[in-house]
């Protein structure tokens, strides 16, 4: 139990992020796995609706009539080339608009819960 506890303070945690991004219903399954090839462990994905006027929502991309939003955890250093790479994909996928958005998570309790949702390998254990 000491050196679990000795290990969990020498992890220098990264900031996690809660990525939402709302996708075409189509292309989901393409845009949860691009996602997770961030290290992304966590993922939900829900059905999506909204009261935007279609105008906006064919601007955005999203010209189909179902919607669904995946919501990921992301290491904050993992962001920046994520959301790059999702604006690419949303310009140059057929039918693959959407929009994308991050919130940061403020505390993670647990360094356990914390591993996992960083895909911090160091605290798996053997």
């Amino acid at each position: 139990m000491a050196d679990k506890q000795k290990y969990a303070k020498n992890i220098a945690p990264e900031k996690l992020e809660l990525l939402i991004a709302i996708v075409n219903a189509p292309k989901v399954r393409y845009y949860s796995n691009l996602i997770q090839s961030s290290e992304a462990n966590m993922q939900l994905v829900v059905q999506a609706s909204g009261t935007s006027e279609k105008a906006i929502m064919n601007y955005l991309g999203l010209n189909q009539d179902t919607r669904q939003a995946i919501f990921s955890v992301v290491r904050e250093d993992k962001i920046k080339d994520l959301l790059e790479l999702l604006d690419e994909k949303f310009s140059t996928v057929k039918d693959g608009g959407g929009i994308a958005v991050t919130i940061p998570l403020a505390s993670v309790i647990g360094a356990l819960t914390y591993g996992f949702l960083s895909n911090d390998k160091r605290t798996i254990q053997q």
